[in-house]
């Protein structure tokens, strides 16, 4: 099963939302007009695309008053290109350089940062690196639990410490073991509470500056992790942490559970920034590299 198709099983809310609505606008032969273009922006809106909704609909109402659009077909094709347009090109899976490469992996408690980092582990390690991951998070002795569990079953290394540790300590600590051991890929996992946002975030920084002095040019990458049932709201969390530390790229997860898989299309428009990977159930697999064509062929394609 390729890529496409492992999409448009699991981001099965949001197709039907978005495809499923589409071709219920057009039932009966209805033609186009402005009311069906108002509905389908509604349509676009509750599947989370927030402002990109207005933006896209308003292009496909200039096509039709230029007679570019006739019917269902057009206006498929025409949103396609609409939303390609908005999602950067490239993504694909991610392939580690300096050796070791460190990711920091950041976000809010409840985002699923802790089994994207154990789904990244996994799929790292079955494409022949050798992994370390590092359990920085030690205000929740439960992330910390929940990580070595994870390492366990996929059989990768782990360096954890106390609960109550310095977490710095911890990524140096893990950089240190990466460094020595002839790991191909450190994971540093963090803690994500926004209600010591100003702590966190200082602590944030500090793990930057320790892991930049033991490896340099280290962490190569900063992920930041998004709950994809969030919608907009996640926004609002990536810029707290985007004006803290210099996010590289975004892993969205939960997406296998929502109808506003649409919300990746705002995140986009806001911040910029690459989508790395995709969250698309529980198990350890769950996890896919982003690619633009097989996400919006995904929630679009009919039936």
């Amino acid at each position: 099963m390729g890529l496409f198709d492992r999409l448009k099983a699991r981001l099965g809310k949001t197709r039907a939302a978005l495809s499923d609505g589409i071709s219920a606008l057009f039932r009966g032969g209805r033609p186009m007009d402005a009311a069906l273009l108002g509905e389908l922006e509604e349509l676009l809106y509750n599947a989370d695309l927030g402002l990109v909704a207005t933006e896209v609909v308003e292009e496909l109402a200039r096509k039709h008053k230029r007679g570019e659009l006739k019917g269902e077909e057009d206006v498929r094709a025409a949103l396609r290109e609409g939303l390609l347009e908005r999602l950067p090109s490239g993504g694909g899976e991610f392939t580690p350089e300096a050796k070791p490469t460190v990711l920091l992996i950041v976000g809010v408690n409840g985002s699923g940062k802790t089994t994207s980092i154990a789904k990244l582990a996994n799929r790292f390690r079955e494409a022949g690196s050798k992994v370390l991951v590092g359990a920085c998070d030690t205000f929740r002795a439960a992330a910390a639990d929940q990580l070595e569990i994870w390492a366990g079953r996929s059989g990768v290394d782990i360096v954890r410490r106390q609960e109550g540790a310095d977490p710095a300590a911890v990524a140096f600590e893990a950089v240190e073991a990466a460094a020595s051991g002839g790991h191909d890929v450190v994971l540093l996992d963090t803690a994500g509470r926004l209600h010591t946002q100003k702590n966190l975030m200082e602590e944030l920084k500090k793990i930057q500056r320790v892991v930049g002095r033991k490896i340099e040019g280290a962490p190569h990458e900063v992920w930041l992790v998004l709950d994809g049932t969030n919608g907009q709201n996640a926004i609002q969390q990536a810029r707290l942490f985007t004006a803290a530390v210099e996010v590289t790229g975004l892993v969205i997860t939960k997406l296998d559970g929502t109808a506003r898989g649409g919300a990746l299309f705002g995140i986009e428009r806001e911040l910029g920034l690459p989508v790395r990977y995709l969250g698309t159930g529980e198990s350890q697999e769950l996890i896919e590299p982003f690619a633009a064509e097989a996400f919006v062929d995904a929630i679009l394609s009919a039936g």
